[in-house]
């Protein structure tokens, strides 16, 4: 075994104390699916958190125009005097009492629409917001006698005009974006928990993925005696092969190399993010996060079971299998999810992907390729990735725990700056490694 392998685990034993309250705290966090579902196979909620929030600061709109309206009318006349004078009087260039209307307006119709109907549109609020602003302009532009009112003659506008332009926000930017993304991760459970409970660390069977042969020390076989069940035929899948074992080699030199990694960032629970320059290449981002499990569970969840990675890594928003070639290679096209808050937006991939088990770890190892199923797409940039994948690192004092690294040399394309990419790819990493802890967390409670 190498030495930077002994030294790991090493490590290893000396953090168990740490690890092991980190995991409490995970535990006790519980969080789930989801919110708008309670849990995987039961029904969805009637309304979301995100709509329910939505539809407080709708009321919260109203109480609050309300509020100002009132104290407009108790001036030096008194509420009675003025309330017949912005009522039963009304000027559209001296009242108030249209734009409570408008507040009333604006509340009836976005409740009626997003709590009542349930409506997944925009169309909606956009009206309710281009009434409001187009009213108050008009409204500001002739009302010249605002002036004899003081600063308190403009507040009433300036805040209808800003809480219906902050209610369109919320609506679009964390309504409706918020739901989608439920909805997609709740189908995908759905899609999955009639085949096998997802919280189930057993062995599944052959028909949802192929589990590799171990791959002895010193095997060189040849391509076409590789393995015991598939078998690449065509020169395609040969060279499918070939790619993935080139990947394959790049990701165990990089595990040799561990005392030239350069540490990038650190976290307060001790998982670490290194870089790696790697000939022909160019930098390479290494995550070493210690788990408190077997590794033969990260195996499962991580490197066996590729399509249900969307169910728990919100990395991640698609991954799909679309060809098998041989027992231990794969091609997948993977969609990662926009980072930095929107200004990284999705990349899709199509990835090799090589699977080996050793004695001492496991193996998944992937580079970019092309596959005629999965032609680049207008709505994501096509990224490229170098060779990378995961490893998970078997304790010999321990089985439950492990070493888990993540390998990742990628170009995003586009026109990014590179200090904005490399921290998307750091934050991302210890985001990752978060929502496997938390899956780790789940599956150890529900007792398998």
């Amino acid at each position: 075994m190498p030495k930077a392998f002994g030294d790991a685990e090493n490590g290893l034993e000396q953090s168990l104390p740490a690890i092991a309250s980190i995991n409490t705290y995970y535990s006790r966090s519980q969080q789930g699916m989801p919110s708008h579902f309670t849990a995987l196979g039961e029904k969805k909620k009637s309304i979301s958190d995100v709509r329910r929030t939505f539809c407080l600061f709708v009321t919260f709109d109203l109480l609050f125009v309300s509020l100002l309206w009132i104290i407009e009318l108790n001036g030096k006349e008194g509420i009675k005097e003025n309330l017949v004078d912005e009522i039963l009087k009304y000027r559209f260039q001296t009242s108030f009492f249209d734009i409570f209307l408008l507040a009333i307006f604006r509340f009836l119709v976005l409740l009626f629409a997003y709590a009542l109907l349930r409506l997944r549109h925009w169309w909606v609020i956009a009206v309710t917001t281009l009434v409001t602003s187009s009213f108050l302009i008009i409204k500001v532009i002739l009302s010249i006698q605002f002036q004899t009112r003081g600063a308190f003659g403009y507040v009433l506008p300036i805040v209808s005009f800003v809480l219906a332009w902050l209610e369109t926000w919320f609506l679009d930017f964390k309504v409706l974006t918020q739901e989608l993304e439920d909805e997609r991760l709740y189908q995908t459970a759905q899609a999955a928990f009639p085949q096998a409970p997802l919280l189930h660390p057993r062995a599944v069977s052959d028909g949802q993925f192929y589990s590799p042969p171990e791959s002895l020390a010193g095997s060189d076989d040849e391509l076409e005696e590789e393995g015991t069940g598939r078998k690449a035929v065509t020169p395609q899948e040969k060279e499918y092969v070939r790619q993935g074992r080139e990947s394959m080699g790049v990701v165990e030199h990089i595990l040799t190399m561990e005392e030239n990694w350069r540490l990038e960032r650190e976290n307060d629970i001790g998982d670490a993010v290194y870089t790696y320059e790697i000939p022909y290449h160019g930098k390479t981002f290494i995550l070493k996060a210690f788990l408190q499990c077997s590794a033969e569970l990260i195996y499962q969840e991580v490197i066996l079971q590729p399509e249900k990675l969307v169910i728990w890594n919100k990395t991640i928003a698609v991954c799909q299998v679309i060809q098998r070639i041989d027992d231990n290679t794969l091609i997948t096209y993977d969609v990662a999810a926009g980072a930095a808050g929107g200004v990284v937006s999705p990349r899709d991939f199509v990835n090799v992907r090589r699977i080996e088990r050793k004695k001492e770890m496991y193996i998944s190892s992937g580079i970019s390729s092309t596959h005629g199923s999965k032609p680049p797409l207008n709505k994501y940039v096509r990224g490229e990735n170098g060779p990378g994948g995961f490893v998970v690192l078997k304790s010999l004092r321990n089985p439950h725990v492990c070493t888990f690294i993540w390998v990742l040399n990628t170009d995003l394309k586009g026109r990014l700056p590179k200090y904005l990419i490399h921290q998307s790819l750091a934050a991302t990493m210890f985001e990752f490694v978060s929502h496997l802890r938390k899956r780790i967390t789940d599956v150890r409670g529900a007792g398998y």
